[in-house]
């Protein structure tokens, strides 16, 4: 007779996201970039938001920013990638990751001649999916820098200026 596994019932209500490669949604924000949607916050209870970013060479990749509710996570799964700290930049390789803290500024983009494939993680989970979705209907013209602005609050993210990224990316 098989053994019967009791459910947890702190977890009862949890379920895995399974996503599958072939029927991932994937979107064109740019010339040179394509997100992967993999799990957003309604599907996995609060707890992440998942994305892959492929960033193909000459990529800008997405401009200094901050969240104030979630840490967001970076991983290089090949490529190199360079990212704004604050106030450094560091360029990650394949296998490296790192984490940014709510409210600490910062950037991506694949370092000059390189790509960058990564896996793109936040926690809590924030609905962010429609927020990329944003990003790929301004690319296409149906929609404006202003939609971007407007949605900040809704989407947690808080745009700047940051003379030491735009320095990073002229001498690209």
């Amino acid at each position: 007779m098989p053994e019967r596994i009791q459910e947890n019932p702190v977890n009862a209500s949890a379920h895995p996201v399974l996503v599958r490669a072939d029927s991932a949604e994937t979107l064109q924000d740019g010339a040179a970039s394509l997100i992967t949607l993999l799990a957003d916050s309604d599907r996995t209870q609060g707890a992440l938001t998942a994305n892959r970013a492929t960033l193909r060479k000459g990529s800008p990749g997405a401009p200094a920013h901050f969240h104030t509710r979630a840490t967001e996570m970076f991983f290089v799964l090949g490529g190199s990638l360079r990212v704004l700290l604050g106030d450094r930049i560091v360029t990650l390789g394949a296998g490296d990751f790192v984490t940014v803290p709510p409210r600490l500024p910062h950037a991506f983009a694949p370092a000059p001649g390189e790509e960058a494939d990564v896996l793109v993680a936040f926690t809590p989970g924030m609905d962010r999916f429609d927020y990329y979705r944003l990003l790929e209907r301004v690319y296409r013209g149906e929609a404006t820098v202003e939609d971007i602005k407007a949605g900040s609050e809704r989407y947690d993210n808080h745009y700047f200026a940051s003379p030491l990224w735009q320095a990073e990316l002229a001498d690209a």
